[in-house]
């Protein structure tokens, strides 16, 4: 399971706080926290106004690259402000992300064709998100064709189907998992991702939801998820799965997280 940390972003309010401070303490604990808690990759995000995206994002990737190693996921609506983005970064990671809305595929995909990075991909377009899963199944695969046109391997993308919210759409896991099975079958390669907090957007008890998404979109075959490595129920749900299905030969990894007491009660 290929774990993209989601603290480092504007969009939550105690990240917000410290980057309209600019309390690189608070940022660089981010950043510590969910690389010891097992991210591969660390998103960044400014979630600010357009106008101090670019200085707000250099100054994320400056505290955090000076705090760890662990590759970035550079992620912004906007793709030329992750081609800015790019010489900042000390290795290759993640780019977050393109979709077939205004030319964003054909914006970034070349520009990064012949490096390292690897592409979050959103099955969406300029109609917005749609519900069914054939229309996000037909947008994600032109996205797969248009990357492999540039040479982009499909192994460098992970596809996100944008699960919908639960509380408007009671079939969104259903969807979601419909379109995740139906692009692995066509393409075997790629990868798919999803931010578990989309789906309990307006419920009470989070958590829970969040717990069980990760669960039944694992057993779907999603196999990375943008998450809070530092949530010991995240955790835990993420080791008991692999173990459960099979992913964790002899549940090392989950007898290894409990020793270490990454998952299990605290030690008093």
């Amino acid at each position: 399971m290929i774990i993209i940390g989601e603290k480092i972003n504007g969009a939550i309010p105690s990240t917000a706080k410290a980057i309209q401070e600019r309390d690189e303490a608070f940022i660089r604990d981010l950043a510590l926290r969910q690389t010891e808690f097992g991210a591969d990759y660390l998103d960044v995000c400014a979630g600010t106004s357009p106008q101090l995206e670019r200085e707000t994002l250099e100054w994320l990737i400056h505290v955090v690259q000076d705090a760890v190693d662990t590759p970035l996921c550079i992620d912004s609506s906007d793709c030329h402000v992750i081609l800015d983005m790019i010489p900042l970064a000390k290795r290759p990671g993640m780019l977050n992300s393109v979709s077939e809305e205004h030319g964003k595929c054909e914006i970034l995909l070349p520009k990064i064709a012949d490096s390292a990075w690897n592409i979050v991909a959103l099955a969406c377009d300029n109609n917005g998100i749609s519900t069914d899963p054939q229309v996000k199944f037909g947008i994600a695969s032109a996205i797969v064709e248009k990357a492999g046109g540039y040479g982009i391997s499909a192994d460098r993308l992970f596809i996100d189907p944008l699960v919908t919210t639960i509380s408007t759409t009671g079939s969104a896991l259903l969807n979601f998992s419909e379109t995740l099975r139906s692009l692995k079958a066509r393409y075997p390669e790629i990868h798919i991702t999803s931010g578990l907090s989309n789906i309990s957007f307006g419920m009470p008890y989070r958590k829970a939801i969040n717990q069980q998404f990760l669960t039944l979109a694992m057993s779907a075959g999603m196999d990375s998820a943008i998450m809070d490595p530092t949530s010991d129920d995240m955790r835990a749900a993420l080791y008991a799965t692999e173990a459960l299905l099979g992913q964790d030969r002899n549940c090392r990894k989950y007898l290894q997280a409990y020793r270490k007491g990454l998952i299990g009660p605290k030690k008093k």
